[in-house]
């Protein structure tokens, strides 16, 4: 069996296990009492994140990186609400349909937007030379503040702008829409990367850029299209979420995003040096991503979003750390030599700790038989026990 079909089959196995925990650590077991409720809402949200995370799957699989996901959904959506004011001011005003017509032109001019945002990054890191990292983080933190400065211009409200079309908010209420667009395009993005010269370039890219360019491969074009895939499949992702929230308030509006969407690829094999990455990887990203948050939230339930960044960032160092690990398992590379190993065991026994210590009692609330700080402590203990042997065994192998 291939690596990349052990390691699909590992996540399945992952989501299942998610789903078993979630049923016996939430009181009211909602995934045993109230299953179609859950089905769709984690269908929802796992659409909406599996449309920009493929977008996150390219670029990361053609050796770049893109942060700008969670401001370019908040910008798609204020581009969307916004052509859809100077279309139809007076039925935007009066809270009345703005037609079909009128929604479909909106979604066509955020795309292109979309289009545009990522042909400036593609410039910026091709022409400018600027590294993907750093053109990404400048349109984090641009765009959010232009998408509140068009909020403020062209709304009465200058903080939101609202949605009553029922047309357009049936977009996410359906649920199977969005499900649809997500399974369509993450077929057709399977169909690019697999089965045209172009989605082996982009490997090759990924892989290594300056035998690419030397192989006569346009890897400058290559970019370019990653990035302007990635921005418009943030900004189709932005006009659901607006859709599903029923309006557009860009200071709150996907943000931490990015990491989210690169989370879901991470998590699904892509790796962030290039060159490695499925779509069925992602897409199984993306759902044991969305099935982790929504267990947190339905287990904890009182401020669980206070952990959701915590949660991602945990699940991202992770997967990237076991990836390394398995290549580092062939190499035979030590991953706590000397002394900054040791205090690297120490970081890590004291992080099991102190996570254990916030996120535990509310996991096992009602359910716990012994206080938290023994919970915490054996948490501890067992961490720093399980990394020694592990540096034991290293030393072993070394010799």
């Amino acid at each position: 069996m291939k690596l990349r079909n052990r390691h699909e089959f590992g996540l399945l196995f992952a989501i299942v296990v998610v789903a078993v925990l979630t049923t016996a650590l939430d009181a009211q077991h909602n995934y045993w009492t109230n299953p179609n409720t859950s089905i769709v809402e984690i269908t929802r949200q796992t659409t909406l994140l599996g449309i920009f995370s493929l977008g996150a799957a390219i670029v990361i699989i053609s050796g770049g990186i893109d942060l700008s996901a969670g401001s370019m959904i908040a910008f798609g959506g204020t581009i969307c609400g916004t052509l859809m004011l100077l279309l139809a001011p007076e039925s935007m005003a009066s809270a009345e349909p703005v037609g079909l017509g009128v929604i479909l032109l909106s979604i066509l001019g955020t795309l292109f937007v979309g289009f545009l945002v990522g042909t400036l990054h593609a410039w910026l890191i091709t022409v400018v030379g600027l590294p993907p990292f750093v053109a990404t983080l400048a349109t984090l933190v641009g765009l959010r503040s232009f998408s509140r400065a068009i909020v403020a211009s062209v709304s009465v409200s200058a903080t939101n702008i609202n949605f009553y079309d029922p047309q357009f908010l049936y977009l996410s209420d359906s649920v199977w829409i969005p499900a649809v667009l997500f399974l369509t395009l993450a077929a057709g993005t399977w169909i690019l990367l697999t089965r045209t010269v172009t989605g082996r370039h982009l490997y090759a890219l990924g892989g290594n850029e300056q035998a690419a360019r030397l192989s006569g491969i346009q890897t400058d074009r290559l970019k370019w299209l990653a990035y302007c895939i990635s921005a418009m499949l943030s900004a189709l992702a932005g006009i659901l979420y607006v859709s599903d929230q029923t309006g557009v308030t860009p200071q709150s509006l996907g943000r931490g995003y990015e990491l989210n969407g690169i989370a879901a690829a991470v998590v699904g094999g892509c790796s962030l040096q290039g060159g490695i990455g499925t779509v069925p990887g992602t897409v199984l990203g993306a759902l044991f991503l969305r099935m982790v948050l929504d267990g947190v939230a339905k287990i904890i339930k009182t401020d669980a979003d206070v952990y959701e960044g915590l949660l991602v960032g945990v699940v991202v160092v992770v997967a990237v750390a076991f990836n390394q690990v398995r290549q580092a398992g062939r190499q035979r590379k030590s991953f706590f030599p000397g002394v900054m190993g040791l205090i690297t065991i120490l970081n890590l026994t004291l992080l099991a700790g102190a996570l254990t210590a916030f996120i535990g009692p509310k996991l096992l609330k009602g359910q716990a038989l012994v206080d938290a700080k023994f919970i915490a402590l054996g948490t501890s203990v067992l961490t720093l026990v399980l990394l020694l042997a592990v540096r034991g065994f290293e030393r072993r192998r070394a010799r």
